[in-house]
């Protein structure tokens, strides 16, 4: 086995290619865009680099690339938790032990030179970035803001000594009338009990000043979950600039309370079947079969969702969901898919349990002691 260090840029063209040529002819593996996640590991394109450090690594066996990983180390999530970890990253292999063992080994390895005491993971750069390790629903297609692994990944994981850290859950919902009219009456009562007002958008133009903001309040909302640090104003322009130029402004949906954002949920029609279409590229037709699906969706996916943390208990979620619903309606859409959950968020899942659904899909972080 050959092990490369990834410097170049033609190493990280080998390192993000590699994924590619492994699922290749997979009928439910997402690709990512090619360029995103070249970017995504290359430290002077990437701003999270400001607050962490990380390195890659692939194997080659008879000149091909056989397997990869990455190690990140996020001292802001250090700090914040007062633990000193590492994060297993990206990593992907054919099903040969040796292969996992060597690229676990070069990541524990770095991890010790640099005094961590714990490993976790899959994670990545921030909570927007991968995580977590796909060990149910093989057989469903992923949105494109969860992931998909190989079946075999679970055990060459817990055969290296990884032990469950979290487990997140997703669900697909079918909207039916008894949701809606539920939401729609909860909604109409927790305005007029606390006042707020809800905030729609009809073009790119009017919702687009809003993109920092909401990213803002999703420091705060999320700023106790495990693995979540702080979003820099780097990141929040950067991911502001990813997302809120190609997001459909009629799926934005923000709840005011005396003018100021107290919640927000971002859903997209599914990319799934046209992110498979484009193969990790935007041109010459990957363009295309995004505008595509963005302008006749078949079914939504709920991507973020998040509101300020005095606010969390005042029905805020009730009433994004009640208009998001309503948007659905109005598109003849019948299903949706939901992002992660934390499986001992009984909150969120009860709210779940309120649709006709399936709770399909488990993703797990691992965590070692070195």
């Amino acid at each position: 086995m050959k092990i490369v260090e990834v410097k170049t840029k033609a190493q990280r063209k080998q390192f993000v290619d590699f994924q590619f040529r492994l699922y290749r002819n997979n009928a439910f593996w997402v690709p990512p865009l090619k360029g995103d996640e070249l970017k995504a590991i290359d430290a002077s394109q990437n701003p999270a680099f400001e607050n962490c450090d990380a390195r890659f690594w692939y194997i080659e066996q008879e000149g091909q690339v056989v397997g990869r990983i990455g190690a990140i180390i996020h001292y802001d999530y250090n700090k914040k938790t007062g633990v000193a970890y590492g994060r297993i990253n990206r990593m992907e292999f054919i099903d040969d032990e040796k292969v996992s063992t060597a690229l676990f080994d070069l990541a524990e390895d770095w991890f010790r030179q640099k005094k961590m005491t714990d490993i976790h993971g899959p994670l990545g750069f921030s909570n927007l970035d991968t995580q977590g390790l796909l060990i149910e629903g093989f057989d469903y297609l992923p949105s494109i803001g969860s992931v998909y692994h190989h079946e075999y990944y679970l055990r060459h994981f817990e055969k290296y000594g990884f032990k469950k850290e979290n487990d997140w859950v997703e669900f697909r919902l079918k909207l039916t009338e008894a949701p809606v009219k539920k939401a729609q009456r909860g909604a109409d009562l927790i305005k007029r009990r606390f006042g707020f007002e809800m905030l729609s958008f009809t073009s790119k133009a009017e919702m687009q000043p809003y993109a920092e903001p909401i990213f803002k309040v999703l420091n705060e909302a999320f700023q106790d979950l495990p693995y979540v640090s702080r979003f820099s104003d780097k990141m929040i322009q950067l991911y502001s600039e990813k997302y809120f130029k190609v997001l459909d402004p009629n799926f934005v949906k923000i709840v005011l309370k005396d003018q100021q954002i107290v919640g927000f949920l971002v859903a997209v029609p599914s990319l799934s079947k046209a992110m498979q279409k484009a193969k990790g590229k935007l041109f010459p037709m990957g363009f295309y079969h995004l505008y595509k699906a963005l302008k006749n969706p078949s079914e939504l996916d709920l991507l973020l969702t998040g509101v300020e943390p005095e606010f969390q208990s005042s029905g805020v979620a009730v009433i994004l969901f009640s208009e998001i619903q309503q948007e659905m309606l109005k598109r003849n859409l019948e299903y949706m898919e939901t992002t992660g959950v934390f499986e001992t968020n009984h909150n969120v899942i009860a709210n779940w349990k309120n649709f006709e659904h399936i709770q399909h899909k488990r993703r797990r972080c691992f965590c070692k002691s070195l």
